[in-house]
């Protein structure tokens, strides 16, 4: 399965459980994770990768500052990788 046919699921997913879905197009910072889904005042940003897909050392390093910060990130191989949402 590719990553975008897993962002679609994940999206999906997530907007049918009440889940404000974005997709990260472009942005001023790279290494950014790809969707952000916010519900109820609650934001997870969601780096999709496909099985066996690793983070680029940017995105290594963007994710360590995000989650420094107090931010939520999830790297997600498929919809069980957020189950904790749903």
């Amino acid at each position: 399965m590719t990553e975008q046919q897993i962002q679609k699921k994940i999206t999906d997913k997530l907007t049918g459980n009440g889940w404000h879905v974005v997709k990260m197009i472009k942005v001023n910072k790279p290494g950014t994770p790809d969707l952000i889904a916010c519900k109820a005042a609650r934001c997870v940003w969601i780096e999709v990768k496909k099985q066996g897909g690793k983070l680029s050392k940017l995105q290594e390093f963007t994710i360590k500052q995000m989650r420094a910060k107090g931010l939520s990130v999830i790297v997600a191989y498929g919809i069980e990788d957020i189950k904790e949402l749903i």
